[in-house]
């Protein structure tokens, strides 16, 4: 009975990773789409991230059977609990790829504010690959060291999100002030989305 507990718990990890595929992917198409002013490639993100949705409400409903079902050790009742806390973090990070997708109309005047980004522009794209190019592989395993770079990834996009701010407030921004505030609620947008990939890491690294 508790060997098939457990099957049933590493299943539930398995969903979660492919959740976080999931909004990587949406994250990726909606910064794509951005910076090409893709409309069609927004809105698929757009209507994807029902997808997203229902896949928290699916997992969840498959964590509370396993508490109802099952009459789990603190252990086990911990893990329960954090599969639920990252199945909330999973669908965030989704929506707010969705916001990225969503300030399409805003992608004219990023792009044309993306020179005057430099580094700090290629650096955000490199932590964004960086992410995406492992988005589930700490949720499949208990590595627990991976779990941490996450969390050094999270630091980078932070500095980033201050030098962003370091080129807002510069007295010689050429652009306007809505293109200002656009590129601040990216920024937010992106920054908030790292640290919800944190807030997974650590959920599995309880695991």
């Amino acid at each position: 009975m508790r060997e098939a507990y457990h099957d049933r718990l590493g299943e539930l990890a398995d969903h979660l990773a492919d959740m976080c595929a999931m909004v990587g992917d949406a994250m990726e198409r909606a910064t794509t789409a951005l910076l090409k002013t893709d409309l069609a490639l927004a809105e698929q993100v757009i209507s994807d991230d029902l997808k997203v949705d229902k896949a928290r409400t699916s997992y969840e409903e498959e964590a509370y059977a396993l508490l109802a079902l099952q009459a789990p050790v603190a252990t086990d009742l911990r893990t329960v609990l954090a599969v639920i806390h990252a199945a909330e973090s999973l669908e965030r990070m989704g929506d707010l790829a969705l916001h990225v997708a969503k300030t399409r109309a805003a992608g004219i005047r990023i792009r044309c504010c993306r020179r005057r980004f430099g580094r700090t522009s290629s650096r955000w794209v490199w932590w964004r690959s960086r992410w995406r190019a492992r988005p589930s592989r700490w949720l499949r395993t208990q590595d627990v060291e991976l779990a941490k770079s996450v969390e050094n990834d999270d630091d980078e996009m932070d500095n980033l999100h201050r030098e962003l701010f370091t080129v807002l407030m510069d007295k010689n921004w050429p652009h306007s002030v809505a293109a200002a505030v656009d590129v601040t609620l990216l920024g937010r947008f992106y920054e908030r989305f790292a640290d919800h990939a944190v807030s997974v890491a650590s959920a599995r690294s309880s695991w």
